[in-house]
C-alpha cells in the first residue's frame, strides 16, 4: 500500500528533522498557516477536496465490465450540469442484508467438482473471496434432495415402490456426497462465514399422493415423517461441516410442474408448519430459519394468510419470493402486513444463450435495486453454473435453458450476465450492512447502504438512453459522477 505520509527529503522535510532550528521556524509557521487558510476558502479546485470514492461501471456494450474510476469527494459547488440529484440519509436505517449469491445446484456442483483442482480452486477464490479478484458471493442456495437442474430426479429416502419409511431409517446424504458436499466444504474454507438455505423440490415420492416425484401432494399422514425429514437433513449436513442458516418449506409451491415438484396450498403449508415441522424444530433444538412461500411475487396472499396465524408465525422467520409472476412491490405488501417478519428473494433465472444488456437492466432494476428497497435481505440469482449445453436437467419439466452465472467447459470459464448483475452487490455490500434512505429521481434509480466498516455504497442504474451527470448528497459532502446510456454503476465512498 502506498504511503502518502510526506517524503523526508527537501526544505521543509530538514526543517521537521531540525524542529527548532531558528531557521526553520519562519518556513514551518508559513506552511502551517497556509495549510489552515487552504482548507477554510470556499474557492474551487483541488483545494477543498476530500478523500476519494471509487466507482465501479459496467456498461450494456460490455466495453466496461465494474471498471474502476476514482472520484473526489467535495464540499464545494462545481459548474458541471447536474441531471438528476440523490440524497442520501445515513440516519435513516431500514433492513439488515444477509448477502447476496445464487443457487448452487447439483448439476452446479457436478462441473465444478469435475474441474482440476487447481482450476476449481481459482474460480471458488474468484466466486466467495474477498481479495481484489474476487466477487465476495456471501450467500447461497442449496437443494433439499434434487432440483430440476440435476442429473436425475431424486431424495434422501428413496424406496422401491409400494415401500414406505415413516421412521425415516433409509434416509441418507450419499448422493450429495458424490459433487455438493465436497464443493461446498471448499467453499467454506474460503468462506466461513458464508449463509446457505436449503429448498426442497419435492418428499420423496412415497410421501406423496401421486407416488412421483413430479407433481402431487404431500399425505397428511406423513406431514410428522417430513418434518423429521428437515431434522434430519439439517442435522446430517452439520455433521459434515456445513450449517444450514434456513430452510424454506417448498420451492414453488404452486407450480408442480417441474421435475421433482410438489403442490403444497397455503392452508396446507401453513398446518405442516405450525403442527409439524415448527414443533420438530424446537424439539430437537433446530436452530435453522424457517421461511414460507418461495414462489411468485404475485401472491403475497399466501405468505400472509399463513402469517395471520399467530401459532405458526411463531416458528416462521419469514418469505421468500421468485418474480416470474407480479411486480418486486409485493414484497412491501408481505412486509406492511407483517412488518416484524424477514423477507428474502431466493430465485431468478437468466434464459440461454442471453442477452446481456437486457438482462443486466432488468436484473439490476427488479432484484438488485427493487428487492433490497422492498424489505429483501438477499437476492440470489438462478443458477451459479452449467455447461455449454446447460446440462444437466432432469426430464418432465426440468430446465433446459437455464443459464448459469459462469459456464464451464472442463477448466474454461465464461462469465456469464448474472456474474455481473450479482457482483455489482456482494463485491462492495457485505452481510451486515444496512439500507439506508435515499430519494430516487428520474429514471436514475439506486438503493444505498452503510457497510460494517462504515463505508457508504450505492448501486445506480441510469435508465436514459443518453449519458447523465449525476450529484450525490451525503450530510455535508457532496459528489459527482458521469454514467453513460443504460449503465450500472456500484459506488463506494468513505
Amino acid at each position: 500500500m502506498k504511503s502518502y505520509l510526506f517524503k523526508r527529503s527537501g526544505p521543509i522535510a530538514v526543517c521537521l528533522n531540525n524542529f527548532i532550528h531558528k531557521s526553520c521556524i519562519i518556513p514551518v509557521l508559513f506552511l502551517m498557516l497556509s495549510i489552515i487558510l487552504i482548507n477554510c476558502k470556499g474557492g474551487s479546485g483541488t483545494e477543498d477536496t476530500l478523500p476519494e470514492a471509487i466507482l465501479y461501471r459496467t456498461s450494456p456494450d460490455q466495453s466496461e465490465l465494474l471498471n474502476e474510476i476514482k472520484l473526489k469527494k467535495s464540499k464545494i459547488a462545481d459548474s458541471v450540469s447536474i441531471e438528476s440529484t440523490i440524497t442520501l440519509m445515513p440516519s435513516i436505517r431500514y433492513q439488515e442484508m444477509d448477502g447476496f449469491g445464487y443457487t448452487l445446484t447439483g448439476g452446479s456442483a457436478l462441473h465444478l467438482q469435475k474441474m482440476s483442482a487447481s482450476a476449481r480452486a481459482e474460480i471458488l477464490e474468484e466466486l466467495f473471496g474477498k481479495g481484489p479478484n474476487s466477487i465476495g458471493v456471501s450467500y447461497l442456495r442449496i437443494s433439499i434432495g434434487a432440483s430440476d437442474l440435476d442429473e436425475y430426479p431424486w431424495s434422501y429416502n428413496d424406496l422401491p415402490p409400494g415401500e414406505t419409511d415413516p421412521e425415516l431409517e433409509h434416509f441418507s446424504l450419499a448422493y450429495d456426497t458424490l459433487y455438493l458436499i465436497p464443493v461446498l466444504k471448499e467453499i467454506l474454507k474460503i468462506s466461513p462465514a458464508i449463509k446457505i438455505m436449503g429448498s426442497p423440490w419435492s418428499p420423496p415420492p412415497w410421501m406423496k399422493d401421486n407416488t412421483d416425484t413430479r407433481g402431487g401432494s404431500l399425505l397428511k399422514e406423513y406431514y410428522p415423517a417430513y418434518a423429521s425429514y428437515f431434522v434430519k437433513y439439517i442435522k446430517a449436513m452439520e455433521a459434515e461441516g456445513i450449517p444450514i442458516d434456513a430452510i424454506t418449506v417448498q420451492n414453488e409451491p404452486l407450480h408442480p410442474g417441474n421435475n421433482p415438484s410438489l403442490l403444497m396450498l397455503a392452508k396446507d403449508q401453513g398446518e405442516f408448519v405450525k403442527n409439524h415441522l415448527g414443533p420438530a424444530f424446537k424439539k430437537n433444538g433446530v436452530l435453522a430459519k424457517i421461511v414460507i412461500y418461495d414462489h411468485n411475487a404475485d401472491r403475497p396472499d399466501y405468505p400472509i394468510s399463513i402469517l395471520d396465524d399467530s401459532i405458526a408465525a411463531q416458528y416462521i422467520d419469514g418469505s421468500a419470493f421468485h418474480l416470474y409472476g407480479g411486480t418486486i412491490d409485493s414484497l412491501t405488501k408481505v412486509h406492511d402486513a407483517h412488518p416484524d417478519k424477514h423477507l428474502y428473494f431466493t430465485e431468478q433465472w437468466i434464459g440461454a444463450p442471453g442477452n446481456f444488456e437486457e438482462n443486466l437492466s432488468w436484473h439490476i432494476q427488479n432484484l438488485i435495486i427493487g428487492a433490497p428497497r422492498n424489505w429483501s435481505r438477499n437476492v440470489l440469482q438462478w443458477n451459479l453454473a452449467a455447461d455449454e449445453n446447460q446440462q444437466p436437467h432432469t426430464d418432465r419439466g426440468g430446465c433446459t435453458r437455464c443459464l448459469g452465472a459462469i459456464t464451464i467447459q472442463g477448466d474454461s470459464i465464461t462469465r456469464n450476465p448474472a456474474y455481473y448483475i450479482i457482483a455489482h452487490a456482494s463485491k462492495f455490500v457485505p452481510p451486515g450492512s444496512v439500507r439506508i434512505d435515499s430519494n430516487q429521481e428520474g429514471n436514475i434509480l439506486n438503493v444505498a447502504y452503510v457497510t460494517p466498516d462504515n463505508k457508504t455504497v450505492v448501486i445506480l442504474q441510469n435508465k436514459n438512453d443518453k449519458s447523465v451527470t449525476i450529484e450525490l448528497k451525503k450530510e455535508e459532502e457532496k459528489l459527482q459522477l458521469t454514467l453513460g446510456g443504460k449503465d450500472i454503476g456500484t459506488l463506494v465512498w468513505n
